[in-house]
Order: C-alpha cells, then structure tokens, then sequence
C-alpha cells in the first residue's frame, strides 16, 4: 500500500497547487460596465472558475453568489418549492431534464439576443436538436460530459474494466459506489433495453417491468457496494481516501484526478453508456434576471474561459478552441478511444416523466431494502 499513500500525498499537494493557479486572472475580452447587485446561482463544484468569479465581481461590482448542487432531482424539488418567487436566477440543468423544467414553467426561455458571445458556442452543442424546444433555447451549453467506470490502475486492470460486470463482482466487494439514480439507466442499458424508455413510451406496462428488473439486480448486488454515493467530490474522496478502487462515476470529478496525478483511469465499458450536456439556464421569475443575463455573457467571452471550466471540473468544455488553452494530460484525460465511444449514445428527454416516475421511487426502494 506504501505507493498508494504516496500518491494520496502526491495527490494532495498538487491539488493545493492547483487552486493556487486558478487565483490568477483571466481577463475578460469585454469588460461589462459597473452595475452592482447580485446573481445568485446554484450549480456544480468548480463550474464557475474563482478566478473568473473574482474578476467578474471586481469588474461588474455583481455579487455571484453560489449555492452548490448535486442531483438534478432535488434541484427541481427546490425551485417548484419557491415558485413563483424563486431565489435563484441561474441554475445548471443537464439537457435531458430540460423537459421536466420547462413543463413545469421552472425555465425562463433564452433570450440569445442579449448574449453577444453567443457564437463562441461550438455549434454541436448550441444549435443541436435537443437544445430547441417548442422554437425556444433554454440554456447555454457550457460542458459536457458522460457516466464512466472509473478504476484505481494500481489495483484494477484496464482489461477488467471494459464491462460494467467488474463493478458487481466478488472480486472488488465493499470497494465499489455509485449513483443509483444514473445506474438505474446504465443497468437497463446493460440489460439490452433502452435507457431512455422512448422505446416504450406507448407500453407503460413494458416500461414498469425493465425499471423493475433493474431494480431487482441492483437490489441483488447491494451487499457488494461500498457506498451509494450523490456528488463528485464525495467520488473524489472516497478514491483519494482508499475507500473504493472502482466506481461509477462522471468523467469531470474523475478526470480532475487524473490531472492531480491520482492513478486513476476511465472506459466506457462495451455494454454502453450515456452522454451528457450542462446548462445554464434562467430560472423563471429570476429576482435578477438582468445580473443573470451579463453574467452568462461574460462566461461565454472567450475560450481561456471554457479550458478553465474543464481544468476545474473535469468535464469537456462546449467551447470554440477552448482545448488550445490544455495541457497534453489535461486534453488526454477528457478524451476516449474511438471503440469506447462507439458504446456512448445521449441521455434523452422525451420519456422522461414516464421513466423517473417509475425511477425514483426504485431508486428509493433499493436503498431501503
């Protein structure tokens, strides 16, 4: 175990070093006019840069403050819990959930007009399908990233972790976690259904049978997990801390340990998993819609922006040209060889309210069992 501990040490100290590097400027290509206020935004660890945020603050006289979230789940409970007077102006929403927000009238329609940075967009990402619905844009794409088997290289072999098989065996018991919720999809996906549900959008009866196998295997290998687990940087933890050495995770938390020089590695296992986008979006009856509006148009300036996003969290930045401004690990440890991405297909949102009408209360159900 001593070269396990050296890299925990290793790992910690160049984290420090890290956040010391993000304390420097990076300076906005078009410096907004004093304005004061606030925006308050709730989203993930490290989606909003400290460097940016204290040049933003210092340029704009804007106070950001940030309220951190974990599961896109309680996100909503929260905000239909404060309409119609949230207190929230920008949240980060993953684009297979627009639907349930935007249903619900949580989501204030884009105004891309007032976004003169719009067009640093990657087109991929700010004109595709799922980002339009009913002629509206609801978000601003800013990363995105995908469910991964993530593997400690000192313990497991690259070999094993090319089937999600590995997170569930004898072998690796009491050494493995995951997020229920985005393994209830992964499952049924390994299973030969669609994770989706869109394929059974018409079948409701068929949709409740595969949502129950899925819970039936997971219930079925509870014994072997560590820990279910509901945010990045308790995944960070528990790898740094020795506590797992296999574990679902998203590429952004996991990426970020790679480039801290924790020997950690990522694969899209053969049976598949799934991709997806985050946004920022406008809450509806946003208290400061206008801070919120200058805010996502100073984020979007420039690629310097979007690399450092990536170099926070992990996750691929939406951004033109933003990969220039990564080092060669940091661009190797956001990228996947072409076989692996062949198993990738997107998250969805048409079946949404069908499928997490019968995902949730599973989920609820095999943490009780």
């Amino acid at each position: 175990m001593s070269k396990l501990i050296y890299n925990r040490r290793r790992f910690l100290g160049t984290a420090a070093a890290t956040g010391a590097a993000l304390a420097s400027p990076f300076y906005l290509r078009r410096a907004a006019a004093q304005s004061g206020g606030e925006v308050n935004i709730w989203t993930y660890n490290d989606f909003v840069p400290a460097a940016f945020k204290e040049q933003f603050e210092a340029e704009t006289g804007i106070k950001v403050n940030i309220r951190l979230v974990d599961d896109q789940g309680k996100q909503f409970n929260l905000l239909a819990a404060e309409q119609p007077i949230p207190t929230v102006d920008i949240m980060t929403v993953a684009g297979h959930r627009f639907l349930q927000f935007i249903d619900s009238d949580l989501l204030a329609p884009l105004d891309t007009d007032r976004l003169t940075n719009w067009g640093n967009i990657n087109p991929t990402f700010s004109e595709s399908d799922w980002s339009t619905i009913n002629g509206n844009k609801w978000g601003a794409p800013i990363l995105s990233g995908m469910e991964v088997l993530s593997y400690n290289t000192e313990v497991v072999s690259e070999e094993e972790a090319q089937t999600w098989d590995t997170l569930f065996s004898d072998k690796y018991s009491g050494q493995t976690a995951y997020i229920i919720q985005d393994m209830m999809s992964i499952i049924m996906l390994k299973m030969g259904y669609d994770g989706n549900m869109v394929e059974y959008m018409d079948d409701p009866d068929k949709a409740a049978q595969i949502v129950e196998e899925a819970k039936q295997f997971l219930i079925e290998k509870k014994p072997l997990v560590r820990k279910y687990y509901e945010g990045g940087a308790e995944f960070q933890q528990m790898m740094v801390n020795q506590d797992i050495v296999l574990g679902h995770s998203w590429n952004g938390p996991a990426a970020a340990l790679i480039n801290d020089g924790f020997p950690l590695a990522m694969s899209i296992p053969r049976e598949g998993s799934y991709g997806f986008v985050y946004t920022y979006n406008i809450a509806n009856n946003a208290p400061n819609a206008d801070n919120a509006y200058t805010f996502l148009d100073a984020i979007l300036a420039s690629p310097e922006i979007g690399a450092a996003m990536t170099k926070a969290s992990g996750f691929i930045s939406t951004y033109k040209d933003a990969s220039q401004y990564l080092s060669d690990l940091e661009k190797k440890s956001t990228s996947f060889p072409e076989e692996q991405l062949a198993n990738l297909q997107f998250f969805r949102a048409e079946a949404n309210e069908m499928k997490y009408g019968l995902v949730d209360p599973a989920v609820e159900a095999i943490k009780a069992a």
